[in-house]
């Protein structure tokens, strides 16, 4: 009996290794990826697991504020969401908030505007309210302290708008992006709440023709007059790539923003009309619709889900991880 349970054992012994090392290349399992953290870039580092210092313009006054990290990413906060939402959807703003600037500072190497490391402006970086700060964004921030998304090891891109009409872009399609697609960027079906206001979830906006032939004129391209507009491109969320604007073709994208990105809202277009002079656009959603969409996180915090859930839901194959306390 006993010689009976040795050969056993050694039959299963033997088994295990072959199934490791006697199997093809194909069927060997693979090695696990490298967890290193991605660099705190140096312009801003502290040193190793300590909350990195930034110099930030103010667009309002003028002024370069040298502040904590933290802190900036509370103004952040208070800048891109209402103050009063559920901890757990402020508390994935504040990773992705997070995130986009150690992103910005190790792609750029700091602002355009010289001396800084980040701005206030807008158009630049993020939104930033100093003044809206209260204990709900305090908590959501200290909540995440230190936390920021990565992929493969380097900081993810980490977009967000405030309503995805129901589904998120590709990059290309929704930011007209020109790079590669990046491989954590994907669409997905949001749940964005029916809190929303009206107008964000859908929107009519009309525009005069002079505006929209000077919006075409921004791309560089020449229109004199026109009698239509249509989508002569879509991506694979359904949002326009490109428009026909009577014999001129447009980069969706980039004429959204010309023309005036917080009139025409998206570019998930239901329907174009032209009347006479007027031109009116009709269709859903606020926002280019890559990545978070602010009123998905808004209605899955509700739903239960915490932070780490909602970004990891908007954006695939990412980790979360901490880089100081």
């Amino acid at each position: 009996m006993q010689r009976h349970k040795l050969n056993v054992v050694a039959f299963l012994v033997i088994l295990i290794i072959l199934t490791t090392i006697g199997c093809s290349p194909q069927e060997r399992p693979m090695p696990q990826e490298n967890n290193t953290a991605p660099r705190v870039p140096e312009e801003i580092s502290q040193g190793e697991g300590k909350e990195p210092r930034l110099k930030v313009y103010l667009i309002d006054t003028g002024e370069i504020k040298e502040m904590a990290f933290e802190e900036y990413v509370a103004g952040v906060l208070a800048g891109e969401m209402h103050n009063d939402w559920p901890q757990e959807a402020l508390a994935a703003q504040a990773i992705l908030a997070r995130t986009f600037v150690m992103e910005f500072v190790t792609d750029k190497g700091g602002s355009k505007y010289e001396g800084a490391h980040v701005s206030t402006d807008i158009e630049e970086a993020q939104a930033w309210d100093a003044r809206r700060v209260n204990e709900r964004i305090k908590e959501a921030v200290n909540r995440t302290r230190g936390m920021v998304a990565v992929h493969n090891n380097k900081y993810i891109k980490a977009w967000f708008h405030a309503h995805a009409g129901g589904k998120t872009s590709a990059a290309k399609e929704g930011l007209g992006y020109e790079e590669a697609e990046p491989p954590y960027v994907k669409i997905v079906e949001s749940p964005d709440s029916e809190l929303a206001p009206p107008d964000d979830a859908n929107w009519s906006e009309t525009f005069t023709k002079q505006e929209i032939i000077q919006a075409v004129k921004e791309q560089g391209k020449e229109v004199s007059d026109f009698n239509s507009i249509e989508i002569a491109e879509t991506g694979p969320s359904g949002r326009a790539t490109v428009l026909q604007v009577g014999d001129t073709t447009v980069e969706a994208p980039a004429f959204r923003i010309a023309l005036d990105s917080t009139r025409m809202k998206s570019t998930m277009i239901k329907n174009i009309s032209v009347n006479g002079n007027q031109v009116t656009i009709e269709g859903a959603g606020y926002g280019h619709g890559v990545g978070m969409s602010q009123w998905g996180a808004y209605q899955m915090a509700n739903d239960g889900k915490n932070a780490e859930e909602i970004v990891k839901y908007y954006f695939k194959d990412i980790e979360i991880i901490k880089l100081w306390e």
